[in-house]
Order: C-alpha cells, then structure tokens, then sequence
C-alpha cells in the first residue's frame, strides 16, 4: 500500500509562531487567580495547529514560542522577592522542555495520516497519539531535572470547572489527555469533514459526553473530624524581618481565640514553629503548654535536624510526649530548600545561591499520621503538586487531608490561588476533605467534592474551627493512577515510534517496487 504524502503546513511559519505565544498566553488565563478554565481548550487548539506540518526544527522554534509565552507569565511569581534570574531560568527551562515535547507531536501529525489515512486513523487514532504525547510531556517536565516542576499542567485548570469530577477516576494527567483529545479530535474533524459530515463527528462528541456526563466516583462517609487551623500571618518570608521565635509567637497570638473550644487537633502552618522542638526544649515546652490547654494533639511543622540532615517536618505533636510521628517533606525544592550541583551553579548568582545556606533532605516516611484511630493524609508546601505524595497518603489509610505550606515569599501574587488549585484538585480526585493551611494565606478546608466548607483571606491572622468530614475508600485515580500516566504518556510515545517504523518501512518498500514495463521509470 502506498504512503499518502505528507500534511502541509496550516500556517506559515511565522503565523504558527504567533499562534503559539497566542495559545501560551491565553492559557495563563486558565489558571488562577483569573481561573477562566474554558480558556484551556482554544490554547491547546492554537498550539497543536501551528505544529500540523512542520518540520522537526520548526516544531522546536514553535513548541518554545507557546512553552515560553506561558511559563514566562504562569511563573512570574517566582520573581517577586528573588528577582529575575530564578524566574527566567525556571521559565526557560520549563519552555526549552516543552519545545523537546513539540517535536513527538509534530511527528504524529507527519506520520499517522502516512500510515492510516482512512477516517478511523484520522478521526480516531491520531487525536489520541497526539493526546498521549502531550501528557508524555507534562510528565517529563514535572519529573526531570532535579524532580521536575509539575506546576503548569492543563488538567490543573478544571479545579473549579464541571469537568474537575474526572480526575477522580484518571487522576490530573488523565484529565490533561481527555481535554487535548477533545481539542484533537475537533481539530481532525474539521480538517477532515470539513464539518459536512454529522457522522465524523462522533469521536469529538463522544469525548465531549465523557468530559461532561461522568459523575465523581463516590467514596463513603466516615465520620468527621474537629479540626481547629491557625494562620499566623508571621513573619515567614525569607527577607521578613524577625527575631527570635517571631512565627512561633504569631501563631500562639492567632490562637489564642480558640482557647476553650473543643477540638480534635490543632493543625499549623508549614514553618509555624521556627525552631526545632526536638532539639528546643524551651520551644518543646510550650508546645506541651499549649497541646495541655486545648486538650488536644498538635500537628505542627519546623525544621528538623537529625545528625548533619536537615529536614523540613510536619510533626504530630502530644502533650509530655512530644513528636510521636514524624513526616519529613518528600520533594524539597530544588534551588528553594537545596542546591543541586552547588559548585557548578553558584558562580552564576552567587548572592542568590549563597541565600540557601542549609541543604533540606528528602523523606522517606509514608506522608501519612494515625491521629488516635483517624488517617490523616500529609503534604508540604510544593508536595501538594507531586502525584506520589498524595496517591502513598491514601493508599495508606487517609481519610482526610491537611496540607501544611508557606507563602510567604510570595505575598501579593497569584501563587497561593495555583496552590490552592492543586488542594482543591486534590480533593476531588481523592475523595477526601483538603484542610490547605498556610502561615500568610490563602487557607480553606475543601469538600471532597471541591465546593469550600471554610476559610481565611490572605494576609490576615485568623482561625478555623471547623467539623470536617471524613470519608473512606479508594478512588480508580489513587489505585491505578501510576498505571495511568504509563500508558498514557510512554505507551503513546511506543506507539509513535510504531508508527515511525511503519512508515519507513513503506517508505522502502515503496521504493524497492520496480516500475511498470515499458515506462523506464520507477516511483
């Protein structure tokens, strides 16, 4: 069977460029604190037409254009008290990935229609190569280098859109590849049907009824739980200016309103003890003071030190005992809490470098606590965003959620709404309640439906007390998740290079054919 030839450009060049940073730019508005989710689906239409056609170069040149236009604005939080050069940095990197990630795509749309040129290759099997492979690249920009930063991802945009319920059975990056499928395949029937044929639009309608009619899969109540949270509003940030146990005493200050009321555990912020209890016995015992005059364990977090490692730690914390469990934050940030390859990166911005004077190890304890009978799920900070953490705290026994996290050197940005996106994903992809508490804001508790049972504005000392529902069972995101972002992401990209094979292997069929007798030529 002959190859088909190869599909022209849609664009010119400079047109798909445009189209690209276009794309990028729109879908900023997809995230917080706009949050205009829809925006998602004409970003992922832009991007993927300006690679239908393009050579591999071409596709580098225009998958940057749309990975730097986005990353560019999404992260330019990173900038607020650090300046320019982490921000460009991350933002290139993260835009030179997404460019590597363009080339796969680029080569579905070249070779697919070559190898399978009827409707169902067309219609079918090529929206959902393409969709694959643009989960493929998520996942390796969320998990390469140094861990990866799985901050920009497209199914991060739904947190409060009716399609947020999906992720409870496939998880985010399912969500991610449901939502490029769609775009994908109305992009191929329009290409292809020219929108004159009602039947060749099955597949996009189709995946449109998945994405909207699918209810949330149901986990079952368990009870609830008397959660009191303080948000200190201390002096967290890197460049506040402090003295000693300052946070400590903010979040002792904001606290104090809940002095006799009853309560199941008293939750902190991450850095809500700015010294280590372990070691302090002067702060240990005021933490025992105050786990005696609520009559109620702690679930504080400090840093940690144990021999020559420090750790970032949430710590369950009970009166004359003091931290009976201990969990260790299990992503720390690279160029946050640590410097990776110190000695080659610090002569480029040795001020900055030299800021991060310890080095934060990462954990390995389950993040997960037995709060007398109750699973208590755990994450820290940018933990929230690392699928592991979250999937390991309900395979464990969580029936309840209480992420602990800082974003203090972040105020008067946009950056603790994306955060809040992720607990509020979270929440619904799990089945479980979110308590999201930070030392500066924004602090909720979440329904695990994602609705807001609770919270605090940012930039204020306040207090929660809240009843927060327990819920137990696992949903097909937490138990076949791992399964999912493999046959999604590195199963397409298999199957591509299937493809890539069949295609030369036509190819070289085709010219080993001799040509008809009598026409001296050959095809």
């Amino acid at each position: 069977m002959p190859l088909a030839p190869a599909p022209r450009p849609l664009l010119p060049l400079w047109a798909a460029v445009v189209a690209s940073v276009a794309g990028g730019l729109i879908l900023t508005l997809a995230f917080p604190a706009l949050a205009w989710w829809p925006m998602a689906f004409p970003a992922v239409v832009l991007a993927l037409l300006s690679l239908i056609g393009r050579s591999a170069w071409a596709s580098l040149l225009v998958g940057f254009a749309f990975g730097a236009s986005f990353f560019f604005v999404n992260l330019v939080f990173t900038a607020r008290y650090l300046g320019p050069v982490p921000w460009i940095a991350l933002s290139m990197l993260e835009a030179v990935i997404t460019a590597a990630g363009a080339v796969p795509i680029t080569l579905a749309y070249r070779w697919m229609p070559r190898v399978l040129p009827g409707r169902i290759g067309r219609l079918v099997l090529l929206p959902l190569l393409v969709a694959g492979l643009w989960t493929l690249r998520e996942q390796i920009v969320g998990s390469w280098p140094y861990g990866g930063f799985p901050w920009g991802r497209i199914g991060i945009t739904q947190a409060s859109s009716p399609l947020a319920h999906l992720a409870s059975w496939v998880g985010v990056s399912g969500l991610t590849f449901l939502m490029v499928l769609f775009c994908a395949a109305a992009i191929e029937y329009a290409r292809v049907a020219r929108f004159r044929a009602p039947l060749t639009a099955v597949p996009t309608v189709l995946v449109a009824l998945l994405l909207v009619i699918v209810p949330q899969f149901p986990t079952s109540p368990a009870g609830t739980l008397r959660v009191g949270a303080v948000q200190g509003n201390g002096p967290a940030g890197y460049f506040d200016e402090r003295s000693a146990d300052s946070v400590l005493n903010a979040q002792l200050e904001a606290t104090a309103p809940l002095f006799g009321e009853e309560m199941d555990v008293l939750l902190w912020p991450e850095g809500g003890v700015d010294s280590d209890p372990t070691t302090d016995t002067s702060t240990a015992r005021v933490l025992d003071a105050l786990a005696e005059r609520i009559d109620a364990p702690l679930l504080i977090s400090a840093v940690t030190s144990r021999g020559d490692e420090y750790f970032n730690s949430s710590l369950l914390w009970i009166a004359g005992e003091g931290a009976t469990q201990t969990y260790d934050k299990r992503h720390p940030v690279p160029f946050g809490e640590y410097v990776p390859d110190r000695p080659f990166f610090e002569p480029f911005a040795p001020d900055l470098i030299g800021l991060i004077q310890r080095e934060y190890s990462p954990g390995v304890a389950p993040p997960f606590f037995d709060l007398e009978g109750v699973g208590v799920g755990l994450a820290i900070c940018f933990d929230v965003i690392y699928d592991d953490v979250i999937w390991d705290g309900a395979r464990a026994g969580a029936q309840v959620y209480m992420f602990q996290t800082n974003n203090a050197d972040f105020r008067g940005t946009d950056e603790n709404l994306q955060q809040l996106a992720f607990a509020r994903m979270r929440a619904i992809e799990t089945g479980r309640s979110v308590v999201n508490l930070s030392t500066v804001g924004t602090s909720q508790v979440i329904a695990a439906d994602g609705t807001t049972i609770d919270g605090l504005p940012a930039g204020e000392a306040g207090q929660m007390l809240t009843d927060v529902p327990l819920w137990s069972g696992l949903t097909p995101a937490v138990i076949a998740g791992e399964w999912v972002k493999m046959l999604l992401g590195w199963g397409s990209l298999v199957a591509l290079v299937a493809v890539g094979i069949a295609v030369r292997l036509r190819r070289r069929g085709h010219a080993k054919t001799p040509a008809p007798e009598g026409t001296g030529v050959s095809d």
